[in-house]
């Protein structure tokens, strides 16, 4: 794997909205920590366009991600948001500057699309982290930013917290891979599709149907993408919805029974994803996972 330069005093960053519209409001916190932190804050030139539930049409959310992929000076993009709209972008970007001088893509939940596929095709580390849209929220845990911090200047990320009830011992090494899983189970068959054998694979999703949670995780058993696993993590899994008639078990409870026949590591409520606590992980870079009394997670 490759991993692009690291950020120091004076580089130049991005900002673009590949999918959901977002506001200069919504936005402005994230601009100012940046800067706070001694970066050159770059938008898009399209940044806070509208159509409908998209911020502008595919052409130009297309053209703003491409420009910054382009633009040699700028070493990190920040995803504004998520919400949805990547997969409708992804077949028209040229990643062949990208790849000679690789940067940071920031950002989580449909920004899975891109994680996936630079991973599959191109073997250069991403960041799975907090997005701008989110730097203002008075509920988000300090450790959210400062771990987007330390993953982008170049320090170590290591992380403690207690193991839950349903969590499976055991040790394991691998490469970092996935994200939100209902992006991971929409790709799957495309050529953004990850491949997961010998690798830690990272879950989380938000606002689904528990059965519907069912679904994706026995999809995902059903193709081959959890029997060689080093370790499964699973971060928030929030907002789950379920119908009048209930389907009888929590998500944690859905992923523990589909990979109950398998002998890996299986860490349950990692701080990262659609929580208040959303750590930094870098994906495509190997990791420690260690799960006993306690949960340790590392990246070195």
């Amino acid at each position: 794997m490759s991993t692009p330069a690291y950020l120091k005093n004076g580089d130049r960053v991005a900002i673009v909205a590949p999918a959901r519209k977002i506001t200069a409001e919504e936005t402005e916190p994230a601009i100012q920590k940046l800067e706070e932190w001694g970066l050159a804050v770059v938008t898009g030139d399209h940044l806070y366009d509208s159509s409908n539930q998209f911020a502008g049409d595919d052409r130009v959310r297309a053209a703003d991600l491409q420009n910054m992929l382009d633009d040699e000076g700028i070493r990190a993009i920040f995803c504004a948001r998520g919400g949805y709209g990547l997969i409708r972008i992804i077949d028209r970007l040229d990643f062949s500057h990208f790849v000679r001088k690789p940067k940071w893509i920031v950002g989580y939940s449909d920004i899975t699309v891109l994680h996936s596929h630079i991973h599959s095709h191109f073997g250069i580390e991403t960041l799975h982290a907090v997005m701008p849209i989110h730097f203002g929220d008075p509920d988000s845990s300090a450790d959210t930013l400062l771990s987007l911090k330390k993953a982008l200047f170049g320090e170590n990320l290591t992380y403690r917290l207690p193991a839950s009830p349903l969590s499976r011992i055991g040790t394991a090494r691998g490469t970092l891979v996935g994200g939100n899983l209902s992006l991971l189970y929409g790709l799957t068959g495309t050529p953004s599709d990850l491949a997961t054998d010998g690798k830690i694979l990272f879950l989380e999703d938000l606002d689904e149907y528990l059965y519907h949670m069912d679904r994706m995780m026995l999809n995902l058993k059903r193709g081959g993408k959890l029997a060689r696993l080093a370790g499964l993590i699973v971060g928030g899994m929030t907002a789950m919805k379920d119908n009048q008639v209930p389907f009888g078990k929590t998500a944690e409870e859905i992923i523990t029974e589909v990979v109950g026949e398998y002998d890996y590591p299986v860490c349950f409520h990692f701080p990262a994803g659609h929580v208040p606590d959303n750590r930094a992980l870098i994906l495509g870079r190997e990791a420690l996972l260690s799960v006993g009394n306690e949960v340790v997670f590392k990246q070195v």
